[in-house]
């Protein structure tokens, strides 16, 4: 199986105070880590491919811990997640779903067993190619007001052989959310979805 080399990792987080609406006496913050890696399977067809979703779990560890650190540390603030990653042009788009497992149950791990799936989206892309990863509650995907989307991408990724990986992480619902439909206080927590 192929080693994972990573060029790169991006951390950023972002605290929302108002979004025109009275100010939030607990701004909920939306975090995301990305890495930069090298694409194995860039240029040329692979059948199998499998194999590197174990070599990516190491990763997607790492970067469910360093999300969480950026986010304060405590995995119980965490209330919404999604993943996403983006192929170089020399990649196609099946290497971008290797990051589904890895990456989600890295997340749901670091959570300590969060409940729903992880969202995720992927697409193929050049340098500074930007991605809208998808954001539900973690423990029932029914939960209107967590309903979300975090842009990510860094300017010189993907190169034409690398894929960009993305993990992303809220510590609440969006800061005005009022559209109804099941309230995080109502879980029941059963089957991830409601």
């Amino acid at each position: 199986m192929p080693d994972v080399k990573v060029r790169k990792f991006l951390v950023s987080v972002e605290e929302i105070h108002h979004e025109g609406g009275p100010v939030s006496a607990a701004p909920p913050r939306r975090g995301a880590v990305l890495a930069v890696i090298e694409n194995p399977y860039a240029g040329a067809y692979h059948a199998d491919i499998q194999p590197f979703m174990d070599d990516l779990k190491p990763l997607g560890l790492l970067m469910a811990q360093k999300l969480l650190a950026a986010l304060g540390g405590d995995p119980t603030a965490i209330e919404g997640y999604g993943k996403g990653a983006i192929v170089g042009e020399a990649g196609e788009l099946e290497h971008a779903a290797l990051w589904h497992a890895p990456g989600g149950y890295a997340m749901r791990d670091v959570l300590g067993g969060a409940k729903a799936i992880v969202p995720s989206t992927k697409k193929v892309g050049g340098p500074g190619t930007r991605l809208d990863i998808p954001v539900t509650h973690v423990n029932a995907s029914y939960v209107r007001s967590h309903f979300d989307a975090i842009e990510v991408g860094i300017p010189d990724a993907p190169k034409a052989n690398e894929i960009v990986v993305a993990l992303v992480m809220t510590t609440g619902a969006r800061v005005h959310a009022r559209a109804g439909g099941l309230a995080a206080r109502d879980i029941k927590g059963e089957d991830g979805l409601r």
